[in-house]
C-alpha cells in the first residue's frame, strides 16, 4: 500500500478521468435505489464510489481514504468486517489484482453481497487469466463488456 500512499495526491489526477469513464458505463447497467447498499471494495478516493443510494467503501490504503468524502473505513478484501448478505451491490474498480490473496477477496464479496457483483479487472494484468478462471468459479457470469483497459464483469452469486 505504501505506493498508493505515496501517490494519493495525484492520484485523482492519474487516474480519475479513467476511473469515471468505467463507472459512467456501469451505471447504465447497474442503479441500486436510493435505500439500497453498495459496498465499494478498493475504493480508494471515493471515485468510484459516486452512486445514489447508501455507500460504504474499503480500502487498505490510509492516504487515499483522507480523500474520500464518503462513509469509508480501513481494510482489506480478504477480511471484510461485515456480515453475510449485507450490501445489495458489490463493486470492486480495477482493484482485485491488488489484493494480497484474490480468491479470498472474491470470496469475501461474494460473501457479503446479497445480489450483484461488479468487477472490473485490467485486460494487461498479468493474473487476468487467473482472476478470469476464479470469479467464473465463484460467481454467475450475468455479462461481460470490455473497455479500454479493463474487462468489467457482471455477476451474481
Amino acid at each position: 500500500m505504501s505506493y498508493y500512499n505515496k501517490i494519493s495526491p495525484g492520484y485523482n489526477e492519474l487516474h480519475g478521468e479513467e476511473q469515471l469513464k468505467k463507472l459512467n458505463l456501469i451505471k447504465k447497467y447497474v442503479k441500486p435505489g436510493k435505500n439500497q447498499t453498495l459496498l465499494d471494495v478498493g475504493c480508494g478516493t471515493g471515485i468510484s464510489s459516486q452512486w445514489n443510494c447508501r455507500v460504504t467503501g474499503i480500502d487498505p490504503s490510509e492516504e487515499l481514504l483522507k480523500l474520500n468524502a464518503k462513509k469509508c473505513i480501513k481494510g482489506f478484501a480478504e477480511n471484510l468486517p461485515f456480515k453475510d448478505n449485507s450490501f445489495d451491490f458489490v463493486i470492486s474498480i480495477t482493484a482485485v489484482h491488488n489484493f494480497h490473496d484474490i480468491k479470498k477477496g472474491l470470496e469475501e464479496m461474494k460473501r457479503v453481497a446479497k445480489k450483484e457483483v461488479i468487477i472490473t479487472v485490467l485486460r494487461k494484468s498479468r493474473y487476468k487469466n487467473r482472476i478470469d478462471r476464479m470469479i467464473r468459479e465463484l460467481f454467475r457470469v450475468k455479462a461481460i463488456m470490455l473497455e479500454d483497459d479493463d474487462i468489467i464483469y457482471f455477476l451474481s452469486k
